[in-house]
């Protein structure tokens, strides 16, 4: 999605337009329910149960819904209170020209977030994908490669210094096997450039949370013991790290990840946060009931190993309805991955969201 974005309705959505469109909730018994709670003259939402829990729940914000649809806003502000924008702090989007910074639809958002009271993740500093062609295809030397790298990190939190409470700094550094990615930046700075970027980062914004993020790293195996091993080196390096983001994009068609819990409580005991950061569940269509519990499962379990890490901050949902979800593009055959359909009516995963945040007891944090 680009950040383009007409600029008359970026400024109507950060002066705060309010959201009121009333949801639909028309499916079998089976498949969704109404949520009549009240809390503080408005409907309880899932930030409300979290909120009791000690923990930030989440959504990716597609800028262009949040702007032209009504009903999208209103489930954003009731249901989170932590936004991350899906594409428009990527760094084609802020510099799609060299030297020419916009910040505009990101800037939208994080007043939209300030007026609602919900936090905003930062994602993402650096990686391999969505960069600008003016960078993939410059032919630049490894040293300027290190200073566009060093400016951008500088330039992009040092812009939202203070005003987001984390950025995912290194996104997807890692092949299946656990070897780092070979990347514009491995080629060009090799392993270091994630020390690098932290360090950066830290300096551009000293009270930001800092992250390494990837997929793959649920579970235990050989991706997320590379994780393990690089931010166990990086703390005793002193680097700037503070936690470890775990995407959680899965599907139905895969057996859940083994050893989630465990994987979550190994970096939590290293002193680090552990952010479930880009939550969805996909399935081969059509839906069916079946496959809507199995997805409400897997959505339960990520959830539930969170809750039983008091270090785990937050949990995320990667988009939280069908009509917007970047699944079907990607994965010919698949969707349905969010919490909510496309016609905005929850979904047994939803429920299962709230259940968890209802019933399962907060771990106390280690003294």
């Amino acid at each position: 999605m680009s950040a383009a974005l007409d600029r008359r309705a970026l400024l109507r959505l950060a002066g705060g337009l309010t959201a009121t469109a009333a949801l639909g909730s028309t499916l079998p018994a089976t498949a969704t329910a109404t949520v009549d709670e009240r809390a503080g003259g408005r409907r309880r939402g899932l930030r409300d149960l979290a909120a009791r829990r000690g923990l930030a729940v989440g959504t990716a914000v597609d800028m262009a819904a949040l702007v032209d649809d009504a009903r999208y806003r209103d489930v954003v502000v009731r249901e989170f209170d932590s936004v991350t924008a899906e594409n428009v702090m990527k760094w084609e989007a802020v510099e799609p020209e060299r030297g020419r910074l916009d910040f505009a639809a990101a800037d939208a958002l994080v007043r939209f977030a300030r007026r609602h009271r919900q936090v905003v993740r930062g994602h993402t500093l650096v990686w391999h994908n969505q960069l600008p062609s003016w960078l993939t295809d410059g032919g630049f030397g490894d040293a300027e490669l290190r200073s566009i790298l060093r400016r951008h990190v500088h330039q992009e939190a040092g812009h939202f210094r203070g005003r987001l409470t984390a950025w995912d700094v290194v996104n997807e550094p890692f092949e299946e096997d656990g070897s780092m990615r070979d990347t514009i930046w491995l080629r060009a700075l090799g392993p270091e450039y994630v020390e690098d970027a932290l360090r950066w980062a830290s300096h551009a914004d000293p009270r930001a949370r800092l992250y390494v993020n990837d997929y793959n790293v649920e579970g235990l195996g050989p991706k997320s013991d590379a994780m393990y091993a690089l931010v166990t080196r990086l703390r005793r390096r002193g680097v700037p790290v503070h936690g470890v983001g775990i995407q959680g994009h899965l599907s139905i068609a895969y057996d859940f990840p083994a050893g989630v819990v465990e994987n979550v409580r190994r970096f939590t005991d290293l002193g680090l946060e552990v952010a479930l950061t880009e939550v969805d569940v996909r399935m081969p269509l059509p839906v069916t009931e079946e496959k809507l519990a199995v997805q409400a499962d897997y959505f339960d379990r990520l959830l539930r190993a969170c809750l039983a890490e008091r270090r785990a901050v937050s949990y995320t949902v990667w988009g939280f309805t069908d009509r917007y979800s970047w699944v079907p593009g990607t994965f010919p055959g698949e969707g349905a991955a969010t919490p909510f359909d496309a016609d905005y009516r929850r979904k047994p995963a939803y429920l299962a969201l709230r259940d968890a945040l209802t019933d399962h007891p907060r771990s106390a944090l280690p003294s």
